[in-house]
């Protein structure tokens, strides 16, 4: 008999980054508050979060994210006015994020790195097992990948990492995982991990991309872990620790994303991201790719 194992309910978004590739636009705009179309990158990643049955949220802030608690709250005078002028669609879309879900949030003080982010969220979190979500990475709506991690998790223990085969000159960007088969296709065991190896030492092309699911266990193991990479405490090094020991919090395993995602944290890409999700759109596609397809051919 499959062993069961507690229901997952808390998410958190770690979201105190300087997001200095986005400079000047991030010196007094929060990098998840850019707008990918007409909602802020936040949002996309809360609502992944409640559809996968996270409606409990935790985000890590820190200095200069004030707009982030302003978005999710409600902003009455704004409303008012939209019931004045009876515009009900809008007024929708403005409550749509103040009633998306329970969300708390924690000031992480020193930019100590992803591992002491995700710390900062022990006490809300307690001794039950948690996803994150990081506001970089965006993941369609329609490959849903963080209800699959949940499942596995829940199945099998431990923590569970988000996988995705990248280009092997690419991997230096990534943390990397070493992985065996498991019973499952989209579902590997991970035996190691490397942050940003370079390329001849990088145990696959397995890159970890910006969700986990996490065992508590990860949190004792994070206050030991001593500042790695960049002198920041590395979340993939107590990932590592669990990987090489399951008596203390479980396997790892990985689930291989092959669905879409976008990389807001990078201008390239959080550009292509804004192009791919607009010529999406029923109410802004058709006309935009029609415009799309005129622009690229007068400049070719």
């Amino acid at each position: 008999m499959t062993k069961s194992h507690p229901r997952i309910s808390k998410a958190v978004i770690p979201a105190a980054g300087l997001g200095t590739r986005f400079l000047p636009a991030t010196k007094a705009t929060p990098k998840e508050m850019l707008p990918v179309v007409d909602k802020p990158a936040i949002q996309y990643v809360v609502e992944e979060a409640v559809s996968a049955g996270l409606a409990d949220v935790l985000m890590i802030t820190g200095r200069n994210k004030r707009p982030l608690e302003d978005h999710f709250d409600r902003n009455y005078e704004l409303e008012s006015a939209l019931t004045a002028k009876g515009d009900a669609e809008k007024l929708a879309r403005v409550q749509e994020s103040s009633d998306l879900a329970n969300i708390h949030y924690v000031r992480q003080g020193d930019p100590r790195g992803l591992g002491h982010a995700v710390l900062c969220a022990a006490p809300h979190v307690g001794d039950q097992p948690f996803a994150v979500l990081l506001g970089d990475d965006l993941i369609d709506p329609r490959d849903p990948l963080l209800a699959r991690m949940v499942e596995v998790q829940e199945r099998e223990g431990g923590s569970v990492i988000a996988l995705m085969e990248v280009d092997p000159g690419q991997i230096h960007l990534y943390g990397c995982a070493a992985v065996e088969p498991s019973g499952d296709a989209d579902v590997v065991k991970v035996t190691d991990l490397v942050e940003k190896p370079a390329v001849d030492e990088a145990p696959s092309n397995l890159a970890i991309i910006g969700r986990y699911v996490l065992d508590p266990a990860i949190f004792d193991i994070l206050r030991r872990t001593a500042p790695g990479r960049g002198n920041e405490i590395q979340l993939t090094d107590a990932l590592q620790h669990l990987a090489a020991d399951e008596q203390v919090g479980g396997p790892v395993h990985g689930v291989v994303f092959k669905g879409r995602r976008y990389d807001t944290g990078d201008r390239g890409d959080y550009l292509r991201a804004i192009v791919r999700l607009a010529c999406e759109r029923e109410d802004l596609g058709p006309d935009f790719k029609a415009w799309l397809r005129r622009y690229v051919t007068e400049e070719m």
